[in-house]
């Protein structure tokens, strides 16, 4: 097809790790194929009126540490003259990123915006998965220490997290002869009025957390994550070893269950985190894992997700 003009909503380009970050492998995916491509902070996107602005550069990039991109001249354009808008930005899930997701609404599905927008907004990370309870492990979302202290008593050894959190920060394992449960509430809630998430432990996390990548509701590829010694978080920028991996039956048939929701809210490109025989978590904002799957086995996921756009952009699919 001819070219597309891809819109790349992103942290800083200089920030990125290029060996394991999906989104630099998604642009020099789609600057093979011949797209062209612009990068943008979400800070420089306004709302003038009806028309959704941004400041954005045009990008070249390549895989060569310390030179991995060029930008051109900044400009100022109208998003909706976008064929494509990847919204890659990193969480937090805050506020801004919410008013984000309000914001590309404005010119999705005509400009394609992966992930749906409003998608995204209404499934975040740790609120999606609650709506499959009999894939995952005991969990609950609370701010009443009363029922946190119940739930702890019932399975004594739990996880406990913000709700809103990403990368592995803030989240604490209390064995159950730990006396610091309170103080661990009153630092969350001096911080935040949001719940936290808590979760029954699954020892089974010391052989790994699985990360699974889903492309348009399918199961396309997957990468174990093992925690560092001494650690119960296994997410590979807080000192997670990666290892190859192949799915399980048991993963598989969370996928199939899964999936389906998935590629009816326009969730393109996901990854689920599945620990032992439990789904634990689904991530839809800006999900990770691509090149690590392709050093392993060599499948091209970044492939498959262009392929997946390049046949649905603009459909109602999305």
């Amino acid at each position: 097809m001819a070219g597309l003009k891809i819109a790349v909503q992103m942290d800083p380009m200089h920030s990125i790790d290029i060996q394991g970050d999906s989104t630099f492998a998604l642009m020099l995916e789609a600057q093979t194929r011949g797209h062209s491509l612009w990068h943008y902070e979400v800070q420089h996107m306004w709302l003038d009126g009806a028309t959704l602005k941004a400041r954005v550069q045009p990008v070249t990039v390549q895989n060569v540490a310390g030179a991995h991109y060029e930008f051109g001249h900044t400009k100022t354009v109208n998003l909706a003259e976008m064929d494509v808008v990847l919204m890659r930005q990193d969480p937090p899930f805050d506020m801004a990123y919410i008013t984000a997701t309000h914001l590309l609404e404005h010119i999705h599905p005509k400009t394609l915006v992966v992930n749906n927008p409003a998608a995204v907004r209404n499934a975040p990370e740790k609120l999606l998965v609650m709506h499959f309870p009999e894939l995952m492990p005991p969990t609950m979302i609370s701010r009443d220490r009363g029922a946190i202290k119940e739930f702890r008593k019932l399975h004594e050894d739990i996880i406990v997290k913000p709700l809103y959190g990403n990368g592995g920060i803030g989240v604490f394992r209390m064995k159950p002869d730990d006396e610091n449960l309170g103080s661990l509430l009153d630092m969350f809630f001096a911080a935040s009025r949001e719940p936290l998430m808590i979760q029954r432990y699954e020892p089974a996390v010391r052989a790994g957390d699985k990360r699974i990548i889903l492309v348009d509701g399918v199961a396309v590829g997957a990468v174990n994550r093992v925690p560092a010694e001494g650690d119960n978080r296994s997410n590979m920028h807080v000192g997670g070893r990666p290892e190859k991996s192949v799915l399980t039956a048991r993963e598989q048939e969370i996928c199939d269950r899964i999936g389906p929701t998935l590629k009816r809210e326009g969730l393109l490109f996901t990854g689920i985190d599945v620990i032992g025989d439990y789904l634990t978590e689904i991530n839809v904002t800006s999900p990770t894992g691509i090149q690590q799957i392709a050093r392993f086995d060599g499948t091209n996921i970044a492939g498959m997700i262009w392929d997946k756009i390049e046949q649905n952009k603009g459909s109602s699919a999305f």
